[in-house]
């Protein structure tokens, strides 16, 4: 997947190209038993665990970088950003690799799960009860079988690190 959707930071998922007008599709991931969205377009690839460099200086959140064929890629420790309980790294760990003002980041996630077709009526914006610093990086939510599915704005993400 090369092609990039270009995603605003509001709650009106129109914006998100490639699919009809009535549903979007996220690929999900878990981060600290909490299961996540990302917009499908925005995906470069998917990866095992990889071999990171420390970076000296960095923000917490940066785990380090990696080569992907060829190219540096900066690593982000999405627990560290999400302020949940840290974890060691085992190796069995992913990487969700996105691609933002012609760079790639990695984000590091615990697990991958199902490519979701979700209709664009049932998105929902953040509820109130939701964590800040989930609400700050988040376009909103989707109600499944009990749980949140919480949509990454991945563009505001990997820009809160920036300014940082």
């Amino acid at each position: 997947m090369t092609e990039t959707a270009q995603i605003e930071t509001n709650t009106n998922m129109d914006h998100i190209e490639g699919l009809d007008s009535e549903t979007k599709e996220f690929l999900t991931v878990m981060i600290a038993g909490q299961r996540f969205g990302i917009p499908i377009l925005g995906i470069e690839d998917v990866l095992r665990s990889q071999k990171m460099t420390h970076i000296p200086l960095s923000p917490p959140e940066i785990a380090g970088a990696l080569n992907l064929r060829g190219r540096i890629v900066t690593a982000i420790d999405m627990r560290c950003r999400l302020s949940v309980e840290p974890q060691e790294y085992t190796g069995k760990e992913m990487s969700v690799v996105v691609e933002h003002e012609h760079e790639l980041y990695s984000l590091i996630i615990d697990s991958v799960g199902d490519v979701l077709r979700l209709k664009n009526q049932d998105f929902e914006k953040n509820p109130p009860t939701l964590d800040a610093s989930w609400r700050d990086i988040s376009m909103g939510i989707y109600r499944m079988d009990g749980e949140l599915l919480v949509i990454l704005d991945v563009p505001k993400l990997l820009e809160t690190i920036q300014n940082n």
